[in-house]
């Protein structure tokens, strides 16, 4: 879920926002969005910071086989974590992100007082649950262990998840932003909250875990044949996007790449990459 090239020289920020996050939304139309400061050298590369799979294995086919075509140059740069793509991107340090969903970035926004905004929707990866142990969903019993993401959004997507399915009871009306204190019956079921990259090296330790989609795929898991239980695409709130800081969203490179990213040559990458376990998120309206 492949080693990067980490930028260290950000990890400091990240230490001083004192961050308990973590996520891989919807957004708006590039179309609508609102003109941004000092225009932008167009001769510069666009600099993305994005997670390694899917979102820079997407971002890398536009910039092998798109990019040139619009004159726009395009340079990737791979996080593993779901807070320095943000924090760099609101300090400037790179021109936007492709990595999160709308849930994950307004907690963080809310959070560390930060104006990230989505452009453009990409893509869906379903969240699932997976198992080493267990066959199908019928093997998952009282008295076993399911390893849950510990931030704010992806947590509650974990814990709605486990109760669509009757694993759990949840408090009505919790919505995305459930807790496991929000749980009114467990069933019998204990629960390992862990960061979500970490989260599918736990897989040999615990009984079940529900594992984000992006890094379900770079741990070699497949969600469309691997999970035992996975998130319906229909009505999803959790498309994952591209962001930019707010005043950047009409830079020309931003532009001409939220065109290729909803293309239909990169709708065919994704379909035919990824067979299901990533779906493309085109045109979803903003939440």
């Amino acid at each position: 879920m492949r080693k990067n090239t980490k930028l260290t020289a950000l990890a400091a920020t990240a230490t001083a926002l004192t961050l308990g996050l973590t996520a891989c939304g919807s957004s708006s139309d590039p179309s609508s969005t609102k003109t941004g400061g000092g225009a932008a050298d167009e001769s510069k590369a666009l600099v993305i910071a994005a997670s390694p799979s899917p979102h820079a294995d997407i971002l890398n086919f536009v910039k092998d086989k798109l990019a040139a075509k619009e004159g726009l140059k395009l340079e990737v740069k791979e996080f593993t974590d779901y807070v320095l793509p943000n924090t760099a991107t609101q300090q400037g340090q790179v021109d936007g992100n492709y990595f999160q969903h709308k849930p994950y970035l307004d907690d963080f926004n809310k959070k560390n007082s930060t104006t990230i905004v989505p452009v453009v929707n990409v893509h869906l990866e379903p969240l699932g649950l997976y198992s080493k142990k267990a066959k199908t969903l019928a093997d998952i019993k009282a008295g076993q262990t399911i390893a849950v993401p510990n931030d704010t959004t992806n947590e509650g997507r974990a814990l709605q998840l486990l109760a669509a399915n009757n694993l759990i009871t949840l408090k009505e009306g919790v919505g995305t932003s459930a807790k496991l204190s929000d749980i009114t019956d467990k069933k019998g079921l204990e629960f390992k909250e862990l960061e979500a990259a970490t989260v599918p090296r736990a897989l040999n330790d615990v009984d079940a875990a529900v594992i984000n989609g992006n890094y379900a795929i770079e741990a070699d898991l497949s969600p469309a044949k691997d999970s035992l239980i996975l998130e319906k695409a229909e009505g999803n709130p959790y498309a994952n996007f591209l962001a930019v800081k707010d005043g950047n969203q009409n830079d020309p490179r931003v532009q001409k790449l939220a065109k290729l990213l909803n293309s239909d040559d990169v709708k065919r990458f994704i379909e035919e990459k990824y067979q299901g376990s990533v779906t493309p998120a085109f045109g979803t309206p903003a939440s």
